[in-house]
């Protein structure tokens, strides 16, 4: 499945039915009156948090979505029945932009969260409605009212207990490979990633959620490589594990670039619980991985955990390290951001 984390699509709701103009005609009912009923309400538009997806693609092959209008009024004060509404499925993490790519509408960030968008128009009211005591025979009905439309852009965050970050090629595809059934591309090239992807990962009976985050480069938070949309992604991880690839001449400069990205993306990522791996450690004897594990602690000022993706060693110690953050963060999970403007929860 391909992976697509933003797109603009078009909705509408649908139009009122129209009111009915109609008079009881029987044999031996000499006033019968009016008996036209009213139009349907048209269907609204809903956008929903489901489980078990990942991606947006479903919309980049079909951009319009409407619901559907309601049934005129009939004789007999028959009412028509209500427009069908369109409720579209995404993932959860997934935000909802105004056309202006700026205006939030709505942030889903749990399974079964749903918002109403658009409201279906009014179904019209039947002349039977109309009738009073000195207008017994009214020969007029409301139309039903149009529906509602508007452009808007989902945007999704991925989220995840723990984040993979890094300079592009510190190993973050291999350990989740490593760690997960996830299968992301691996090369020994840069920038082989260029998704997020999701693997669940266990660990001494337990399982949490980690994203492999594409490599991050020098100007990210302004954009560069595409940075702002992989650190959007990084915005929803709980923890993240930090991995530095040691066959670097300088550990500590490709920590400090990564670190001052975040730092400039914002507080949400600079404030994150961070845990450092000095990756590929095989490739490195044990005085140089020391002596380069010590470089990255005097650097990011926090322990340094060595491990290989590989070989599989300190795999399971970085793990069960992740674990012990991501339990109480967890337990505190903060409340769901409330829905902007006049689109409410339902």
């Amino acid at each position: 499945m391909k992976f697509l984390d933003e797109c603009k699509i078009y909705l509408r709701s649908g139009n009122g039915g129209n009111g009915c103009i109609a008079f009881r005609r029987e044999k031996y009912v000499e006033f019968g009156g009016p008996n036209g009923g009213d139009g349907g309400k048209g269907g609204d538009v809903y956008v929903e948090a489901v489980e078990g997806l990942n991606t947006l693609i479903d919309y980049r092959y079909r951009q319009h979505y409407k619901a559907g209008s309601g049934v005129p009024g009939a004789g007999s004060n028959r009412s028509g029945p209500s427009g069908k509404d369109a409720v579209l499925k995404v993932p959860v993490g997934t935000q909802i932009f105004e056309e202006d790519k700026e205006t939030l509408l709505a942030d889903l960030t749990r399974v079964g969260q749903r918002v109403r968008l658009l409201k279906g128009g009014n179904g019209g009211f039947g002349n039977a409605h109309f009738k009073t005591s000195t207008n017994q025979a009214p020969r007029h009905a409301n139309p039903g009212l149009p529906g509602q439309e508007m452009w808007v852009w989902l945007r999704l965050k991925l989220i995840a207990d723990a984040g993979l970050v890094g300079l592009p090629n510190a190993g973050k595809s291999s350990f989740l490979a490593a760690v997960s059934r996830a299968r992301p591309k691996i090369a020994d090239y840069p920038f082989t990633t260029l998704v997020p992807n999701l693997g669940v990962v266990g660990v001494d009976d337990a399982e949490f959620v980690m994203a492999d985050i594409p490599g991050l480069i020098e100007g990210a938070h302004e954009g560069t490589g595409l940075g702002t949309r992989f650190l959007g992604h990084v915005e929803r991880c709980r923890v993240l594990l930090h991995l530095v690839d040691g066959t670097e001449d300088d550990v500590a400069s490709s920590y400090r670039t990564v670190r001052n990205e975040l730092d400039a993306y914002g507080d949400v990522l600079g404030d994150k619980i961070e845990l450092v791996g000095l990756n590929k450690c095989d490739a490195l004897s044990d005085e140089e991985a020391a002596e380069k594990a010590e470089s990255l602690a005097a650097e990011s000022g926090r322990p340094v955990m060595k491990l290989s993706a590989v070989s599989g060693d300190g795999v399971v110690a970085v793990l069960r390290a992740l674990r012990a953050e991501i339990d109480p963060v967890r337990d505190e999970d903060p409340a769901v951001e409330e829905t902007a403007g006049s689109w409410q929860p339902v």
